[in-house]
């Protein structure tokens, strides 16, 4: 599978994580994958911690790696979180930043390792499986990385922007027509097929789901009606979606209104008609994937 970049979209800048430390194959690297060292902590609310918890579940760590869950709307300000207070104070001398989340600790420090998402999953990803397949085939982590690229610039960055209403509305209808174009490539890819890459379910699927879910979820309210029927009109894309959020590694993290309370306690952008055309009822496929995780 190809997918070309988008070149003509910036690329997203994101402040530097405070922590970025790496879990390496052996000993030498210091942290090392072995079981019952480390714990996620996270909340499923967030784009990253829900993208973390599903990735978890998919890899069968919940014995190996336990996860702390957070609350939906951070406690303290600037985003932070109190539980996660003494985790940076031992991991940084006279830390006065924001405890944010998602982290990755290591137990038998008592210190962090990671904050930094995309590096958590692709090191939970080394540890034993058990006969499970890995999110990161070798043979596959271009495409992985070209769908991350995509999901992040021409879906989250384009939606955000197409629904600023600061903007010019010539601003507007570009970044429109780029989220547009990138939903009609994935419409294009997923036409008959289960999966983005080679049949697998892989971690290019956890970050369209999640990145879809926000969509919905997010950046619909700030789009107007007309945008988003045309958003709803990618049939398989929003299928596949469906059908993604019926297995119970991703549709029993759905926290719906944890989502719906952090954005509004974050955003100050104006709503819109489109907060009214709801694509996929997301609580109905919750909770039949929670049932489904029961039974």
């Amino acid at each position: 599978m190809s997918i070309a970049p988008l070149a003509a979209v910036p690329s997203v800048h994101r402040a530097a994580p405070v922590f970025r430390g790496r879990i390496g194959q052996d000993a030498r690297s210091g942290h090392y994958a072995v079981p019952h060292r480390y714990r996620l902590h996270l909340s499923t609310a967030c784009p990253d911690g829900l993208r973390l918890a599903v990735g978890h579940s998919l890899l069968g760590l919940d014995a190996g790696c336990p996860v702390t869950f957070l609350p939906a709307v951070p406690d303290r300000p600037g985003g932070g979180h109190f539980a996660l207070r003494p985790l940076y104070e031992a991991s940084a001398h006279h830390y006065t930043g924001p405890a944010l989340a998602p982290v990755l600790s290591d137990d038998w420090s008592g210190r962090i390792v990671s904050t930094h998402a995309p590096d958590i999953l692709r090191d939970l990803d080394r540890f034993p499986h058990e006969g499970r397949a890995s999110l990161y085939p070798r043979d596959l982590q271009s495409v992985i990385e070209a769908v991350e690229r995509m999901c992040a610039e021409g879906i989250a960055e384009a939606a955000q922007r197409a629904g600023r209403a600061d903007v010019d509305p010539a601003e507007q209808a570009a970044a429109l027509d780029v989220l547009l174009d990138t939903l009609g490539r994935l419409e294009n890819r997923l036409a008959g097929e289960e999966y983005l890459a080679d049949d697998r379910l892989t971690a290019a699927d956890v970050e369209l789901w999640v990145t879809l879910v926000q969509l919905d979820t997010v950046h619909r309210c700030h789009l107007d009606a007309s945008a988003v029927h045309r958003i709803a009109a990618h049939r398989a894309l929003w299928a596949y979606a469906r059908r993604l959020a019926g297995h119970p590694a991703f549709g029993r993290h759905l926290d719906l209104d944890g989502i719906s309370r952090r954005h509004h306690g974050r955003c100050r952008g104006l709503e819109a008609a489109g907060a009214a055309v709801q694509i996929l009822d997301w609580t109905g496929l919750a909770a039949a994937a929670e049932d489904a995780s029961r039974g």
